[in-house]
């Protein structure tokens, strides 16, 4: 739903960059549940694959390819983690570190022997002091990167989203897919607990929208000190109507869906754009 039509995507390629290009891409994104732009304002679009981008969408260079809320490109996995694999890097983190604990606490009896002459003069000794060195370095580092992205997943943010905060159609917001812990740690791991520890996918959503506090906020109405409308607080914190274990592709089937909260007034304002609107080809 996202990809330019055949027709579009001549006419943009067609049309000199200006307001014909933007005309384009404001007909193509009218209907679509975006609500982040580009540090110019205009509409996040992919030229290398012909799509407008969905919310928290990147491009990666190294796979080519448009990846649902990128976070980064790990190499010692050799893929991109992002929407569909986020929860399984977080558990490989947690698995790794927890074998990294577990070898150096039972080798830490066998390292102190080796110090004080209490293990037999074999080159066994020296497996055993390199053994621990490396599990304690690996987990050090493994219980670094673990936190971090306990911080993320606590703060809703992606690693791309801390240095460079997503901006919103009327204004930058480094919080506003935040929700409360609560329902920031739901996104990742599911309402179901009992999944929470396993490799399942039981992530919210289907990684194309995502519920923000600042969906239904209106620019015309007086917001609070923290730049949020008081009076729909509540309202906001919400996730989208289908989980992906229900519907792989909701917003391919009904167009409605993820805009059931906010009514049919937040319907007309979801194609709108600045009139300013400049495009700008991301990759």
């Amino acid at each position: 739903m996202f990809h330019l039509s055949y027709s579009d995507k001549e006419s943009l390629e067609r049309e000199p960059r200006g307001e014909s290009q933007q005309e384009v891409l404001r007909r193509a994104a009218k209907d679509l549940p975006i609500y982040t732009r580009t540090m110019s304002g205009a509409i996040r679009y992919c030229d290398r694959c012909h799509l407008v981008k969905p919310d928290r969408c990147h491009h990666c260079s190294v796979c080519d390819k448009c990846i649902l809320k990128m976070d980064h490109h790990c190499p010692w996995v050799n893929n991109c983690v992002g929407f569909s694999n986020y929860k399984f890097f977080l558990l490989f983190l947690a698995y790794s570190l927890l074998y990294c604990l577990f070898i150096a606490a039972t080798d830490l009896q066998y390292f102190i022997k080796f110090w004080t002459n209490g293990l037999p003069d074999t080159q066994a000794k020296f497996h055993i002091m390199f053994l621990f060195f490396a599990a304690a370095m690996f987990s050090v580092s493994l219980s670094s990167l673990f936190g971090y992205h306990c911080w993320l997943v606590s703060k809703n943010k992606s690693t791309l989203e801390v240095f460079r905060a997503p901006i919103f159609r009327h204004r930058t917001d480094k919080n506003g897919f935040s929700l409360g812990f609560s329902k920031n740690l739901r996104q990742v791991f599911g309402d179901e607990k009992k999944y929470w520890l396993l490799p399942v996918f039981s992530s919210l959503g289907d990684g194309c929208s995502f519920p923000t506090c600042l969906v239904n906020q209106d620019p015309e109405q007086a917001s609070t000190p923290g730049g949020l409308n008081s009076t729909s607080k509540n309202e906001n914190h919400l996730f989208p109507a289908k989980p992906l274990r229900d519907s792989q592709s909701h917003l391919l089937t009904d167009t409605l869906s993820w805009s059931e909260t906010s009514g049919k007034a937040e319907k007309g304002k979801v194609g709108m754009s600045n009139p300013a609107l400049t495009m700008e080809n991301e990759t």
